[in-house]
């Protein structure tokens, strides 16, 4: 799930070795009198190493953030209160029950059908990628196959397909 989490501290890592290295190396050189046009070279690079730096760690905080709310809105949607009434409950599952029995029949595989769950909930495919750990032209991608499989031009059509005679 934070395969790209990983992947960003693995490369805030090596840059903070490049920030560490090139600082080193511009210490070295001016005390053995290196020309100008080198040490602005170094320096240059230095630079560079810590505005990616400070943005993939802006950017692993936003995203942080962004996980924190996403989880703490679900956590909140679980402790709404179940409806008592014994029709709303018998309702609800036969819907849970159709959606499952129309996943098989469309044939999505595990992935499609969180996916599908989740578009069915309202989350956005950001929302979606943000709380599987992938990246949006992914679940983008798996949507699409959802779609496709389900024979509905898009997201709309496709909370339509199990909405519509319900209404």
């Amino acid at each position: 799930m934070f395969k790209n989490f990983t992947q960003d501290y693995l490369l805030m890592f090596f840059l903070a070795i490049v920030v560490l290295a090139s600082g080193t190396d511009i210490v070295a050189d001016l005390s053995h009198g290196a020309g100008l046009t080198h040490l602005l070279q170094e320096i240059t690079i230095l630079i560079c190493a810590l505005v990616i730096l400070s943005l993939l760690a802006y950017d692993n905080l936003v995203k942080k953030r962004t996980i924190n709310h996403l989880m703490a809105e679900l956590e909140a949607v679980k402790q709404m209160p179940v409806p008592e009434s014994v029709a709303v409950l018998a309702a609800r599952h036969q819907l849970s029950q159709a959606i499952n029995e129309q996943f098989t029949e469309w044939q999505l595989t595990g992935s499609e059908r969180d996916i599908g769950i989740m578009l069915l909930k309202g989350y956005s495919l950001k929302e979606i990628a943000t709380l599987r750990g992938t990246a949006e032209k992914t679940i983008r991608q798996q949507a699409s196959s959802v779609y496709q499989k389900s024979g509905t031009p898009g997201r709309h059509a496709f909370s339509a397909w199990f909405i519509e005679d319900l209404l």
